[in-house]
């Protein structure tokens, strides 16, 4: 059963004020964007924030459009599908943008307020393909799969004290990052072949590389083994992520409350030696089909893990289509042998720029360098064979013809010179520099 209007609940009296006064009971803001679909604007419903209470937030306050919801709402892949789900969806932001390129959304989360007041959301904006249901984590889709899964999970890293307030919308209620390895572990149970997974994640650093950790996350059975693609976007300190998170929750600094809820959060990480935190994009995705031999490793084909903390490209339509994009190129070289490859043509990104430093009166260039201006906003250095080769791909000319030509104007190796940029188109094509060939 869908979730009862706020409308049908009788407001509670507020003494402070007279008999002709009236008071607000929610957040009322409106919301626009711009996605691969077009431009959009929606009534956002959300608890009163702590300025306009007056005091810091109680811990079942259902949040608004921040910074994290812009953040993955913008990373959606917006490929259309038959299922969604939205895993902890709030205000239910992301179960309405999800609905834009799915046939059928499933929005849960843990709070009956959330979901009260993600149900007046849809309504309010005449969003109908949406089926909200209570209940944590994967519980409320038990033995149920989906197209796309989207989460922004209630990831921050709490103490598990007394006295600490444990807000429903970002504090999962468990140790550590242990909430957001039960999303990552239970995700392969929930998504389609094929099917994508993506949300927002922090994760600790202990004496060894956050990295291990997420790796280990990944292991499963081979016919379960998930593609990982992780990019760390920030790390903390965990002085640095006690403040940010106490300030979060409406309590001042330079306050009694402030300087006993730092001291807790100290004393977690002090105690389960944690060193930093990270926090950063998770891109799962279930394969289609067998690919391994039942007794071989469970190693995901598709595993990036990379440290991006410089500002994304010009994404006034979000960053999910080159996301898309990337998967693709990925999935289609990863059938194709360095002959087939060399056999292919290929095309520079229509975002791609180029960069040539020279000293003055000086012919050749002394520093050549890839821009990308869209997607993560890459940067790659060139040499003069690389450069020659991006240049020459215009979709014409086939991989190892150009490279045999650039061979010949250089007077190197033909089969060296192959062997050596071959791995870098590799590179360019998952990052999204080169485009494969038009299916």
């Amino acid at each position: 059963a869908q979730p009862g209007p706020l409308a049908d609940r009788a407001a509670p009296a507020d003494p402070a004020l007279g008999p002709a006064q009236v008071a607000p009971l929610v957040d009322l803001r409106p919301y626009s964007f711009v996605d691969a679909h077009g431009a959009g604007s929606w009534w956002i419903t959300s608890d009163l924030g702590e300025l306009a209470l007056g005091h810091p937030l109680g811990e079942n306050h259902v949040l608004g459009v921040g910074g994290a919801s812009l953040t993955l709402s913008a990373l959606m892949i917006p490929t259309a599908v038959d299922s969604a789900l939205d895993l902890g969806t709030g205000c239910g932001i992301q179960a309405l943008h999800a609905a834009r390129h799915a046939t059928r959304v499933v929005a849960t989360d843990i709070s009956e307020r959330a979901l009260e007041l993600a149900a007046l959301n849809a309504r309010l904006n005449g969003v109908e393909n949406i089926e909200f249901r209570l209940g944590s984590l994967f519980d409320p889709v038990a033995g149920e799969r989906f197209d796309h899964i989207i989460s922004n999970p209630p990831f921050v890293i709490t103490p598990r004290v007394e006295g600490v307030p444990s807000y429903e919308y970002r504090d999962g209620g468990l140790v550590g990052d242990a909430l957001v390895e039960a999303v990552v572990r239970g995700a392969a149970d929930h998504l389609t072949p094929g099917g994508v997974a993506q949300l927002l994640g922090n994760w600790e650093y202990h004496d060894d590389d956050a990295f291990d950790r997420l790796t280990g996350w990944l292991e499963s059975p081979a016919e379960t083994a998930l593609d990982a693609w992780i990019i760390e976007r920030e790390v903390q300190p965990p002085t640095g992520y006690a403040e940010t998170w106490i300030r979060d929750g409406g309590t001042r600094p330079d306050t009694p409350d402030f300087d006993r809820l730092y001291g807790a959060w100290l004393d977690d990480f002090e105690a389960r030696g944690v060193r930093q935190v990270g926090f950063g994009y998770m891109l799962l995705r279930r394969p289609t089909g067998a690919r391994r031999r039942p007794a071989a490793p469970a190693r995901p084909r598709l595993l990036r893990l990379e440290r991006l903390p410089e500002a994304l490209g010009h994404n006034p339509a979000g960053i999910g289509h080159h996301l898309a994009e990337c998967l693709a190129a990925h999935d289609w070289q990863a059938g194709l042998d360095d002959d087939a490859l060399s056999r292919s043509t290929l095309t520079v990104a229509s975002d791609v720029t180029e960069e040539r430093h020279f000293w003055p009166g000086q012919e050749d260039p002394t520093l050549m360098t890839l821009h990308q201006g869209g997607g993560f906003g890459r940067s790659v250095p060139l040499d003069t064979a690389q450069a020659a080769l991006i240049g020459a791909c215009d979709g014409e000319l086939p991989v190892g013809a150009i490279i045999d030509a650039i061979a010949q104007l250089l007077d190197a190796d033909a089969a060296a010179l192959r062997a050596e940029l071959l791995p870098r188109v590799r590179g360019l094509l998952d990052d999204g520099f080169l485009e494969p060939p038009a299916a």
